[in-house]
């Protein structure tokens, strides 16, 4: 099946003989890169990334690193989600305004260097989740291969550890927006508060950490395995998030859960 789904994918990207690629340096939009390059040929294959304040500064070295390391043409843009208006005031459709922003910035690229098709990673999980950007893709002509071919993220991962990607098992990410409870305002203060916090959680070697912000509350969501190292490090942690300017630091016991700011929505 997976032979199947992967050969369709193939067959899909041939049809658009030339794309341009919304390039996070994500685990899906990775693999889509590399595979359009595969199939398409370096000439064919335009990567474009987008660097705002919601993108950290270390995702967008990585994503540098790997567009040179699959061999592909790679253009990095500046944007600006917190200049789109109805974004910063962070209701339900927030990603509805960056993703349509995003595309409005890479059709001219397409068009302007000859290019057919602008394609992003949206895959078949993502049908079953929060995910009003894939409403801006619709209108604006953009498509989603690995969606098309049915693909899932376990399918992608296992691909990606077939054709030697270092995101195989890369934690899954979001802009750093996604912390920030609906409703709140968003802010660059809050972004660079939040980038900082999940850096510094890093440095404990945790696999997977969110710092989803309730005003001045940081709830820390790691995977259940790593708890203890969050437990163990607590006093640094502490001293680290409340110079960063958070107030009340929280451990969620449930644990890292992709999206888990959309449980509001279902009320």
């Amino acid at each position: 099946m997976l032979t199947y789904k992967y050969n369709l994918l193939k067959s899909i990207l041939r049809e658009m003989n030339s794309v341009v690629v919304a390039f996070s340096g994500g685990v899906d939009s990775t693999f889509l890169l590399k595979a359009a390059v595969d199939t398409l040929g370096t000439n064919n294959v335009l990567a474009v990334t987008a660097d705002s304040e919601t993108y950290p500064s270390s995702e967008l070295l990585v994503a540098k690193d790997l567009a040179e390391k699959i061999g592909v043409k790679h253009k990095v843009i500046q944007t600006s989600e917190l200049a789109i208006p109805g974004y910063s005031e962070n209701s339900k459709n927030r990603c509805y305004f960056c993703k349509s922003s995003l595309f409005d910035h890479i059709i001219p690229i397409m068009e302007n260097m000859g290019y057919r098709n602008v394609i992003y990673g949206v895959i078949a999980d993502d049908m079953n989740e929060h995910r009003p950007g894939m409403q801006a893709a619709k209108e604006k002509g953009i498509r989603g291969p690995l969606l098309e071919a049915n693909l899932y993220k376990q399918e992608i991962r296992e691909l990606s550890r077939q054709f030697d990607l270092p995101t195989w098992d890369k934690p899954s990410f979001a802009c750093l927006s996604s912390r920030i409870a609906y409703g709140e305002y968003i802010t660059k203060e809050k972004l660079t508060k939040v980038e900082k916090a999940e850096a510094f959680l890093k440095t404990l070697h945790v696999r997977q950490v969110r710092v989803r912000t309730h005003q001045d509350i940081a709830r820390i969501e790691v995977e259940p395995n790593d708890m203890k190292k969050v437990l163990d490090n607590h006093s640094s942690i502490v001293k680290e998030l409340q110079d960063y300017g958070y107030k009340y630091i929280t451990l969620d016991l449930i644990g890292y859960q992709s999206g888990s700011m959309n449980k509001v929505l279902a009320k």
